[in-house]
């Protein structure tokens, strides 16, 4: 059965991406008990509420002007661009992946979605191509790198769940 445009299926995208997500953020708490620094996401939030009012790039976000619901706004974004990414996995992939979910192609597309933060929004923000204007430029590649590569991860274990709790939800 394909579900190439069904309601179930942009579903099943949807919940890939939230739960892969979800799963990024466990790993970024687990960081942070653990003492490493990480981004707020109310910096994100900034930059977006910049965009609306016409300003792409900043020296650094961290000293640009606030924006009301800017931290709402980051969390929205970071949730919103999970979806995103999921859809660019269900594009990429057969869409019986969704049946049958396999761990590369949802890696790979983890490991290739750490091209947003360096080439877009690390230099929109200020931190240069790929972190280059921060102290610590290839501290904070890897650590880009390991969350996009947990990102893809929760991208195939959201579709595992997923997978495996299908029989629960009979289609109409």
């Amino acid at each position: 059965m394909t579900h190439s445009l069904s309601l179930d299926f942009g579903i099943r995208i949807v919940l890939i991406g939230l739960g892969a997500t979800a799963v990024l953020d466990l790993w970024l708490l687990l960081l942070n008990r653990l003492g490493v620094a990480t981004q707020p996401f109310a910096l994100i939030g900034r930059w977006v509420g910049h965009l609306w009012r016409g300003r792409v790039h900043h020296p650094a976000i961290a000293k640009a002007e606030t924006i009301q619901g800017e931290a709402l706004l980051g969390w929205l974004t970071h949730y919103a661009v999970g979806v995103v990414f999921a859809v660019l996995l269900a594009g990429a992939v057969d869409p019986q992946w969704m049946n049958a979910p396999t761990l590369l192609p949802a890696f790979a597309l983890g490991v290739a979605t750490v091209l947003a933060p360096f080439c877009l929004m690390q230099p929109a923000m200020g931190a240069g191509f790929a972190a280059s204007k921060t102290p610590t430029p290839w501290k904070n590649r890897l650590k880009s790198l390991a969350n996009h590569a947990v990102f893809g991860l929760g991208l195939f274990v959201s579709a595992l769940a997923l997978q495996q709790l299908a029989p629960l939800f009979p289609q109409s």
